[in-house]
């Protein structure tokens, strides 16, 4: 039986890791050839909308487009920093991007409705697909979605903690998940890392995490442990540190993303996934990095011609064993077999 193969698009302003204040949304213009390719393979996006991309005259025409001619979805996406109603968490928010999980619960819940009618007014359809800006998820954020009506949501992303990664400078920074599944599974809405009997489904990102217990890697540990110890330069440099450097050499997780360097890798990824039990595969990326200079990852017309040869690839070897579903098409065979 074929898996669902789910692409998830976060559709939002250009380059936002810059943390200017002035967010453009220049990327708009560069989506409809992604749509094409997407098209081309018989692949349905799902594009998770944040606020300042409804703004934009050219992302509604293709929003509308694909609602239209059943080839896409559009879902929900927060960035918690610019949405409204505006309330300023920490000075300087725009630099910081704090999460909305550190936001009060009143102001949570009035940004999550406000963006909810905001896209539901615009594109005239029920909002069901969500995904958390910068994966940050909770309890509170999921019965809030699950009060507005939303059926799915993909913001957890097994095997990785984002409590390194801060918000608020005072904050304890992003969700751990760990110790989440890595499959679908209907929300637990008191412990979102527990399957429960909720009608809100949750779609894990598509991440191969290694485990960093395997023995040659606790002995590679040891050594820079030992090494960094009777070294000058820090004698009291933590295990996180190391596993940090490690990571860059061997790296402990591997996404379902391309970055520009890693068709090799997603080709395991998916093989990985189809030998699995999991359903479904899914992919994401952002839509400004489909755009040159639009992201760190892709800054010239030359890496971006060289992604959409590699997407081209891979979405080809890809189709010989998925169905192309969309967020919302992909919980109405869940729910349906539930």
């Amino acid at each position: 039986m074929k898996k669902s193969f789910i692409i998830t698009i976060d559709t939002e302003g250009d380059n936002i890791w810059s943390r200017t204040k002035d967010v453009q949304v220049k990327n708009a213009k560069y989506l409809s050839r992604f749509q094409n390719l997407c098209e081309k393979h018989g692949f349905k996006p799902t594009y998770l909308t944040n606020y300042e991309m409804v703004q934009d005259k050219h992302f509604l025409e293709l929003g509308k487009s694909v609602i239209a001619n059943n080839t896409g979805e559009i879902g929900m996406h927060l960035h918690a920093w610019n949405s409204p109603p505006e309330y300023q968490l920490v000075k300087q928010d725009y630099i910081h991007h704090p999460y909305l999980i550190e936001y009060p619960k009143d102001i949570i819940y009035q940004k999550i409705k406000y963006m909810t009618k905001l896209l539901e007014d615009t594109f005239e359809v029920k909002m069901v697909s969500h995904r958390a800006g910068r994966w940050a998820f909770n309890e509170y954020y999921a019965k809030v979605l699950n009060e507005l009506g939303y059926k799915v949501d993909c913001s957890v992303t097994p095997g990785v903690s984002w409590e390194s990664h801060k918000g608020d400078p005072k904050g304890s920074g992003g969700t751990d998940y760990k110790n989440f599944p890595n499959d679908s599974y209907f929300l637990d809405l008191n412990d979102i890392s527990q399957k429960g009997n909720s009608s809100l489904l949750e779609v894990p990102m598509t991440i191969l995490y290694r485990n960093v217990t395997h023995p040659q890697i606790t002995k590679i540990i040891s050594h820079l442990e030992d090494y960094f110890i009777s070294s000058k330069y820090a004698p009291k440099i933590s295990k996180k540190i190391i596993l940090g450097i490690l990571n860059r050499i061997y790296p402990q997780t591997r996404w379902f993303r391309p970055d520009g360097n890693n068709l090799k890798s997603m080709k395991k990824v998916a093989k990985k996934t189809f030998d699995s039990n999991n359903d479904y595969l899914e992919f994401m990326l952002h839509s400004s990095e489909l755009m040159p200079g639009g992201s760190n990852r892709f800054k010239t017309e030359e890496s971006i011609e060289k992604l959409y040869y590699e997407l081209d690839i891979i979405f080809g070897i890809i189709k010989r064993n998925t169905n192309g579903v969309t967020l919302k098409e992909y919980y109405n065979l869940k729910h349906s077999t539930n």
